[in-house]
């Protein structure tokens, strides 16, 4: 006959007399242990098994994560911080900053959505470059060394931290392989290509874009001058690659993605030579 509830109730409350060896691994999360970043609602959710790979999902459940809103011009981090935590792009656009000893800025990377910010602190044991917002988005802090546990109980997590890296290596090269062979048009070309690309892997519309860039930081971005960005973008419209919006100039419109690719894979196609910087 099976017990009563009152009586399971009482069973379930007298001790076991299990050893300690035998005892769960993973300890019951309690209020008052709760990390500040996370709600008790948070916490039952992360107890919850769940059946997607969703980096989101994976982030949210396994690890004590701390979401950050940030402004257009704010900083995630800076240059010579010490590296403690790395942070998820859950929203909105970064560019990573780096410093020469003398003062000058160069923009040396962009990141969106579901990208990783932080990686260059790992080696040294601080950031290597400053990481700002360009509008308004959310990151979401993540503890290194917690991340590395949690990786262990999730290989998908480990898969995607590798791939964040190797997409990382992957733009370094392209950008350098941009800015050795490409002429100033091409290169400015294979910006936007790239941009668009970009945004259509994570989702978003790729057929006009937001810059969210002045013209200066583009051309520091790719190694040219602002007048030589200007005059690029300018060809690039008169050959019908681009569109400008009337009442943004930072709106792009791009008609035809293969007609750009064409145009950078042949260099100079269109109206005379290609312009340099």
């Amino acid at each position: 006959m099976l017990p009563t509830v009152p009586k399971l109730v009482a069973l379930l409350a007298e001790p076991t007399g299990l050893a300690p060896s035998f005892a769960m691994s993973r300890p019951i999360l309690r209020p008052a242990a709760l990390p500040a970043a996370l709600s008790v609602h948070e916490a039952a959710r992360d107890a919850a098994p769940s059946s997607s790979d969703d980096p989101r999902e994976l982030l949210l459940r396994l690890l004590p994560v701390q979401r950050r809103i940030v402004h257009a011009s704010e900083y995630v981090y800076r240059v010579g911080d010490p590296f403690r935590l790395l942070y998820f792009v859950h929203s909105g656009f970064f560019k990573i900053v780096s410093l020469s000893r003398d003062g000058r800025e160069q923009l040396v990377g962009l990141n969106l959505r579901q990208d990783w910010l932080g990686l260059d602190g790992i080696a040294a044991g601080q950031y290597g470059c400053n990481a700002i917002a360009m509008d308004t988005g959310e990151v979401w802090a993540v503890p290194y060394d917690a991340l590395l546990q949690a990786c262990g109980e999730a290989p998908s997590l480990l898969a995607g931290l590798h791939a964040a890296m190797s997409r990382e290596i992957s733009r370094e090269r392209e950008a350098m392989m941009s800015l050795c062979t490409l002429p100033a048009d091409a290169r400015v070309a294979d910006f936007l290509r790239n941009w668009a690309d970009t945004l259509a892997r994570h989702g978003l519309r790729s057929d006009q874009i937001s810059l969210r860039m002045t013209r200066a930081e583009i051309g520091n971005f790719l190694g040219m001058t602002l007048e030589t960005v200007s005059r690029a973008l300018s060809r690039l419209a008169r050959l019908q690659l681009i569109r400008f919006d009337e009442r943004r100039r930072r709106e792009i419109r791009i008609p035809d993605a293969g007609a750009l690719t064409l145009f950078v894979e042949n260099i100079g196609v269109g109206d005379g030579q290609p312009v340099r910087s």
